[in-house]
């Protein structure tokens, strides 16, 4: 494992084109469940499948129960960057990091410092009027029960992507812009079992990609460095 560091510290050195892919699990050390995991979303007790409450059918179907549950489960502002955010951050101020692509919605990379943040699949802190298209901030979400509705009386939603919606266009071409050119790819604290986000990896096409991730991914063949641990324990040892 300690070779495996030294390697990985190598790399980073060397680099000024560091691109990140981060899933859930960069987030579960700030106390964030992840889905997948024995204590994540997917293995707790529900009316309804979580898979089926963060879908746009349920959504349009049921909103009512659709924002009970994302409030108490999808919504966590007062948790704070981790050690991996901050080492994120602290690298793109270096010039290292050029990006960071996340699939997370809590907005901890913004929160860390980064700036140059694409995410996949969009953020709690964002909202907007399905009917109207205006704005609201996360505080006319939480701050209220029941369903938000816009001054002009249609239903909010939260700026996510939910099940049976499609990524933004434009984010996704620039993550592939980013990952092609990339020279060292991190990717992780992400299972790369949901797509299409899992597919952008393919754009890769150096010889740095470093996998890092507790437990195994149908991607560690594929990995020029695989790393299986904590991320917590591997960027405090950079």
């Amino acid at each position: 494992m300690q070779d495996n560091i030294r390697l990985l510290k190598k790399w980073i050195d060397e680099s000024n084109n560091i691109v990140f892919f981060g899933g859930a699990g960069v987030s579960t050390e700030s106390g964030i469940p992840d889905f997948r995991s024995s204590g994540g979303l997917y293995n707790m007790e529900y009316d309804y499948p979580p898979e089926v409450i963060l879908s746009h059918s349920f959504f349009m179907q049921r909103p009512q129960e659709f924002y009970t549950f994302y409030r108490k489960m999808m919504i966590c502002p007062d948790v704070k960057p981790n050690i991996t955010h901050k080492w994120l951050a602290a690298m793109e101020e270096q010039g290292k990091v050029k990006a960071v692509i996340t699939q997370n919605i809590d907005g901890l990379h913004q929160k860390a410092g980064s700036k140059k943040v694409l995410e996949l699949h969009g953020s709690v802190y964002r909202n907007y009027c399905m009917k109207c298209g205006k704005f609201y901030i996360l505080d006319d979400i939480t701050e209220i029960d029941g369903v938000p509705k816009c001054s002009c009386g249609g239903i909010i939603k939260p700026d996510v992507v939910l099940y049976e919606e499609s990524l933004d266009e434009n984010t996704l071409k620039e993550s592939v812009h980013y990952i092609e050119h990339a020279e060292v790819l991190l990717v992780c604290g992400t299972s790369l079992s949901v797509y299409p986000a899992a597919g952008l990896l393919r754009y890769y096409t150096g010889n740095r990609m470093v996998l890092i991730n507790r437990a195994a991914t149908q991607y560690d063949s594929r990995a020029d460095l695989l790393i299986q641990a904590g991320l917590g324990d591997t960027f405090s040892s950079l």
